[in-house]
């Protein structure tokens, strides 16, 4: 079974995510798309006034619940710690998930060399699926996939589709729940009244 995994934050889910993982989906033919929350990322702190893990892993679950074909795996959040792509790629092969793509954006695969911990490890155990976040990336992406492909051998695809500039923290900053999140994940966010103390964030 052909499996992608889209790895994050989720702080919170937005439509971007959902989007990236439908278009990728389409594009490799993948029969399901684990959506993994990560317990503490790190090369970034998550900031005073987030959600919680579990909070963070309850509207994955609610953006996940209408697709059949989406998942939320809370690996990463269930082992504690830092979360590190490889072991979990590890955990979820040991689990018998053989047929792996992880899905990637822009700065993700601009930096897989660079900051990643064992990127050899990770393009052996996974395909990357890329998906750009800015319309002027294309190149950069073209460039840096020949360049692992030649050093590492890994197996990239750079996926033609519709770009959603939109991140968890312009979310956050914005406020505007309802337009840039699954209606559920909106809902959540409103009842549980979260990321209120945010500052410049914006009213609807």
């Amino acid at each position: 079974m052909k499996t992608g995994v889209l790895g994050g934050t989720f702080n919170p889910p937005h439509n971007g995510h959902l989007a990236a993982a439908k278009h990728v989906r389409e594009a490799l033919g993948l029969d399901r798309v684990l959506f993994i929350p990560t317990n503490l990322p790190p090369h970034k702190k998550i900031p005073e006034g987030s959600a919680t893990a579990q909070q963070r892993c309850e509207m994955v679950r609610l953006m996940a619940e209408p697709y059949d074909w989406a998942e939320l795996c809370d690996i990463e959040v269930r082992r504690g710690g830092a979360s590190y792509t490889v072991d979990t790629l590890h955990a979820l092969h040991d689990a018998g998930y053989d047929d792996l793509t992880l899905i990637v954006g822009t700065d993700m695969l601009l930096t897989f060399d660079v900051c990643w911990r064992a990127p050899e490890e990770i393009a052996r155990l996974a395909r990357l699926a890329v998906v750009a976040r800015d319309v002027n990336d294309q190149q950069a992406l073209r460039d840096k996939a020949e360049l692992l492909r030649h050093t590492m051998n890994a197996k990239i695809s750079l996926i033609d589709a519709p770009v959603l500039p939109l991140s968890s923290t312009d979310v956050r900053r914005i406020g505007f729940f309802e337009q840039m999140t699954p209606p559920p994940v909106a809902a959540y966010i409103r009842e549980n009244r979260l990321y209120e103390k945010f500052p410049n964030k914006m009213t609807v």
